[in-house]
């Protein structure tokens, strides 16, 4: 009987609050969704490093010195270009130190480039519960108004209690409607975010290897550059 009363009391809930909101909470969620990818994807943009061209270029300005290295990066705010930057900053102090270096400096450019990707993955995978949710408080509803219809009165209701189940359901569909562009999105965007991560490792293995090469010519086992501008 308890449960019978619980199932009940829930049931008059739900209905009295209605399908409305959910709808309106895919709405905002679709619009977020949009925000998110759109700046996420300018982000990207901005931060574009042409790695293939630089790899060459990189490996002439280090044997010329510190200044023509960050002369040819210095366009580039990407992580790639970051990360070789904040290796040739402390070539001086040895391999090691450089590798540690950039090794941190990219775990921290990682983080600014997998911001908000998290609401997109959250998105995508809570979308179509939020729908269902919708449609279940919809078709409560619509049966709640069936045990109500009576006599005469009963075709006509049953007629608008179709069209409740039928609008209940719009709401399953919104929710994938949101669902499926977030987890495209959120794909998307991981891998460009993975590729910036390899073409980060690309520069760096240049600026390590050349470290590594002109150690025996620094001081103590230090590398240092041929010519200081």
């Amino acid at each position: 009987m308890m449960t019978h009363e619980i199932v009940d009391h829930t049931a008059q809930v739900l209905d009295l609050f209605g399908a409305a909101w959910i709808l309106y909470l895919l709405m905002f969620m679709s619009v977020f969704l949009v925000a998110i990818a759109v700046e996420r994807l300018l982000f990207l943009r901005r931060n574009r490093v042409p790695v293939e061209k630089l790899q060459q270029p990189l490996l002439k300005a280090m044997d010329e010195g510190r200044e023509a290295v960050e002369k040819l990066l210095a366009p580039y705010s990407g992580m790639a270009a970051q990360v070789a930057l904040a290796g040739v900053a402390e070539l001086h102090r040895g391999s090691a130190s450089v590798e540690e270096v950039m090794g941190a400096r990219e775990a921290a450019e990682s983080k600014r480039y997998d911001q908000r990707l998290g609401w997109l993955g959250t998105i995508g995978s809570n979308a179509p519960f939020v729908g269902l949710l919708g449609t279940v408080i919809g078709i409560m509803g619509a049966f709640a108004d069936l045990k109500l219809a009576t006599g005469a009165a009963a075709a006509t209701a049953n007629q608008a209690i179709m069209s409740s189940i039928s609008e209940a359901l719009v709401a399953t569909a919104i929710g994938l409607f949101v669902a499926i562009p977030a987890v495209v999105a959120f794909n998307y965007l991981r891998t460009r975010v993975k590729e910036a991560q390899a073409d980060t490792r690309v520069l760096a293995g240049i600026v390590l290897a050349w470290t590594k090469q002109e150690a025996p010519r620094g001081d103590a086992g230090s590398p240092s550059f041929r010519r200081v501008a």
